[in-house]
């Protein structure tokens, strides 16, 4: 069964896939020089674990990264077929080669003296974004995720709970290791703002607002929102749990600013009205991005 999308040599979708890889990477490895391990913060992952062996050994934490990287790739390829293709391995060589080059210049040096939550913060969001940046290129960060697959696959639990006990049961070991009890918070919250940056990354920040509104004055809302906020919609039909009646649901998606409008006129014209809002962190198709173009990105 075939995994990879094998792009075309040189052509511009190669040159920005691996544009994103080496910026992704650089800032992957910033974050990794000057935030998270001067202070002994271990966000997860095989560079978690490289890590806790520079402080207690002396290792240079890219090379021991990419000692482990190697062999768990190709017991990933042999036990979960080729789903690890060129790009992978680019990007955790790159960030093996772009953490020792930056660590031997700069030998650890904090960017933020003394300060390891400020550190986690940003560390993290460095982090995440490169992480981000690499996933954008359709390729993995590899590492401890490859342990999570190879486990999900033969105990069939979810992979995201695997991929979230594997670097939990990573940041003990640094607790263990350092005998200090601020390190696993400092390094639960760089991995926290790790995984909001990285959807922010993937999704984009959007200001955009899901909506869901039952109200008998379903045809004026929908005038209102057609003609004075230039938007589209969807009448989906419904039916009253208490008394059976049939029921018509605008679903709708608008702005911030128009949802205040929006909410005000419902309030004049049916106070009694049910609203739903939720934040919309990717809306694609007529009106916004369309999947096309999202996918050739």
């Amino acid at each position: 069964m075939a995994f990879l999308q094998k792009d075309k040599l040189f052509t511009r979708k190669w040159f920005y896939s691996y544009a994103l890889i080496v910026a992704g990477t650089f800032l992957v490895s910033l974050g990794y020089v000057y935030f998270i391990t001067p202070y002994k913060i271990v966000p997860g992952g095989i560079y978690g674990i490289s890590i806790v062996l520079h402080h207690l050994y002396g290792w240079p934490v890219g090379l021991t990264a990419l000692a482990f990287n190697i062999p768990l790739t190709i017991i990933g390829t042999r036990v979960l077929g080729p789903r690890f293709g060129t790009k992978t391995v680019a990007g955790f060589v790159f960030t093996s080669l772009f953490v020792d080059l930056l660590s031997f210049y700069s030998g650890f040096k904090p960017l933020v003296d003394s300060d390891p939550l400020l550190s986690s913060l940003f560390g993290g969001a460095l982090v995440g974004a490169g992480v981000g940046l690499i996933f954008k290129s359709k390729a993995t960060s590899g590492g401890s995720d490859v342990i999570a697959m190879i486990i999900a696959r033969y105990t069939k639990l979810p992979l995201g709970q695997l991929m979230m006990g594997v670097d939990s049961v990573i940041v003990l070991i640094g607790f263990l290791a350092f005998g200090d009890w601020r390190i696993p918070l400092y390094s639960w919250l760089t991995i926290f703002v790790m995984g909001k940056v990285i959807d922010a990354v993937l999704s984009g920040i959007s200001y955009e607002k899901t909506i869901l509104i039952v109200s008998d004055k379903h045809e004026e809302i929908r005038d209102k929102i057609i003609r004075d906020l230039n938007r589209g919609g969807t009448f989906l039909h419904g039916e009253g749990m208490y008394n059976g009646n049939p029921k018509k649901v605008i679903f709708t998606v608008v702005n911030r600013r128009e949802l205040a409008m929006l909410e005000e006129f419902i309030n004049q014209i049916d106070p009694k009205a049910f609203l739903t809002v939720m934040d919309a962190n990717e809306i694609l198709g007529q009106g916004f991005k369309s999947l096309k173009d999202k996918l050739e990105d």
